[in-house]
């Protein structure tokens, strides 16, 4: 049924415009005006309360007042248009202008994205905002054009970690034997396999549940799902390994990113990126939320002791492999290795 509601909702966008805009949007920001202003669709799965959703909200605002109402977005949260694949590729339809998806997400139509799913190519957090607030990754962010979108911005989803019922993660061998879930993604269950884990794919709704009966012994994600999604009832140790940085990033269809002027196209960018410093505040105290609730009201256990130089060791032949298997992940990795 949410599938059909999708569909409808999608034709009924389609019929207002295949560029994305509302019925009543003018199809360039040239042409718009307060009266008849340029109005960007951008769809997403997360809920109104999430940190993402609430930057995206200031992002709109602040477009809106900027371009003194020519240009307005409007967003519809909660997989109102459908599920983060079908969101993406309504954009590469011009059904919707703009979506928010996971990076790896992206690779289907552009293979560099591969590499935000690799262990361990962001040495800390400090390292991973320095590289993604770089100019560099700004520059790679804007060129994929050709392949039908752009990236406006990038939003933190903090360091994966390993958390398991009751047994700590401190090298790559405390995972064998154990069926470890994982995004449905190629580099992730490359990954739990280079370490010697069992990865069993599933979508995050199943994983409480898979949790309760055994069908999975742990899983790995930033220190909410503990909390918001109850997972700290069950498992009760968190090994702060930080294998992986995902950044969600928010982007556009290049059809209607061509059709915005140059001087709105930088309104739009300096929105998102400022967008993007306030989640980074709203990210680290949900974290620190998280965990403090972890702790003293569901028990968990955090463990810090982590030899994440064996986990490196470990995955270092992914690198190569995918660097090898897909030439533009090699170019985005010298990229990154090129930020000082």
């Amino acid at each position: 049924m949410k599938k059909l509601i999708a569909v409808i909702l999608s034709l009924s966008l389609a019929v207002m415009s295949l560029a994305g805009c509302g019925a009543e949007s003018a199809e360039s920001s040239a042409e718009a005006t307060k009266e008849n202003p340029m109005v960007l669709t951008l769809a997403h799965g997360l809920s109104e309360t999430h940190t993402v959703h609430i930057a995206m909200l200031e992002f709109a605002e602040k477009v809106e007042e900027r371009t003194e109402g020519r240009i307005q977005v409007k967003i519809y949260p909660n997989g109102q248009l459908g599920s983060e694949t079908e969101a993406m590729e309504q954009l590469m339809a011009g059904v919707v202008a703009m979506t928010k998806v996971s990076a790896p997400g992206l690779a289907t139509y552009n293979e560099a994205y591969h590499s935000f799913g690799l262990p361990y190519i962001f040495d800390d957090t400090k390292d991973f905002y320095r590289i993604m607030d770089s100019s560099q990754m700004r520059d790679f962010f804007l060129s994929t054009g050709e392949d039908g979108f752009v990236t406006l911005t990038y939003y933190t989803s903090g360091a994966r970690s390993f958390y398991t019922v009751d047994k700590p993660i401190r090298t790559p061998e405390d995972l064998k034997g154990l069926k470890i879930r994982v995004q449905d993604m190629k580099s992730q269950t490359d990954m739990i396999k280079a370490m010697g884990g069992t990865p069993v794919a599933m979508s995050y709704g199943d994983v409480y549940t898979s949790l309760q009966t055994g069908i999975i012994d742990g899983t790995e994600n930033n220190e909410t799902a503990l909390t918001t999604g109850k997972h700290g009832e069950i498992c009760k140790v968190y090994s702060t390994d930080q294998h992986a940085m995902i950044p969600d990033v928010m982007v556009m269809s290049a059809k209607v990113w061509n059709g915005i002027a140059p001087e709105d196209q930088k309104i739009i960018l300096e929105a998102a990126y400022e967008s993007t410093d306030s989640h980074k505040i709203a990210w680290d105290s949900a974290i620190q939320a998280a965990v403090e609730e972890a702790k003293t009201q569901m028990g968990v256990t955090f463990v810090d002791d982590i030899d994440k130089e064996a986990f490196r060791e470990a995955t270092s032949g992914m690198i190569s492999e995918y660097s090898s298997t897909y030439p533009k992940v090699a170019e985005l990795l010298d990229i990154i290795d090129s930020v000082e």
